[in-house]
């Protein structure tokens, strides 16, 4: 699949090893870095969240799936559980955890498709990284995702609508790093923008 980074064996070794490396592990931040991963279903964001913190020391990986209120009290949509919108996810206990880890010292890494849906969110990030993927590969590896059985086209389109309306990364956030996920995910430049100043 595109979102699947292409890595020599021993990349990942060489990161951590290498200092001189532009993806080295030798980090080093006053503060703790607060990153925001977003971008529509099936995009590779729980992917590159996890290569980010195999190579970021000391971070905690916090994914806006395990945020979301238990089924009775989630929204519905023709009697289908709408996970695609805002009012799914329990912000405030995200936003307590994700407090409580910068305020320890550990970086933080959030990925999610709503990952900019909060602005009390967004003030915490400091790098935030929003993936793209156009509408037609979207539904297709959409289709090929049976996580949850089969979901029916007329589901997969509100995703797409839903990401569109809540998903998308919000105009005041200009400093953004944006990957498109149709391609494979280049981990040097992620670095780099990791460590801008």
């Amino acid at each position: 699949m595109a979102f699947l980074l292409c890595l020599p064996n021993n990349f990942i070794s060489n990161i951590l090893m290498n200092p001189g490396s532009s993806a080295s592990s030798d980090f080093f931040f006053e503060t703790p870095l607060c990153i925001g991963i977003g971008g529509v279903s099936r995009s590779g964001k729980t992917f590159l969240a996890a290569m980010i913190s195999e190579i970021l020391p000391d971070s905690g990986l916090l994914c806006q799936d395990d945020y979301v209120h238990a089924s009775d009290l989630l929204p519905l949509i023709n009697d289908h559980i709408d996970w695609e919108t805002p009012d799914s996810i329990d912000w405030d206990r995200l936003f307590s955890d994700v407090s409580k880890a910068l305020e320890s010292g550990k970086h933080v890494i959030v990925e999610g498709l709503l990952a900019f849906a909060d602005e009390r969110l967004n003030r915490l990030f400091n790098r935030h990284i929003f993936l793209t993927l156009g509408k037609e590969e979207f539904e297709k590896r959409k289709k090929n995702d049976l996580r949850w059985g089969e979901e029916p086209d007329w589901y997969i389109n509100h995703i797409w609508d839903s990401y569109r309306q809540y998903g998308e990364l919000p105009a005041y956030i200009t400093d953004a790093l944006i990957l498109d996920a149709e391609q494979d995910f280049d981990l040097n430049k992620v670095v780099k923008y990791l460590r801008k100043l």
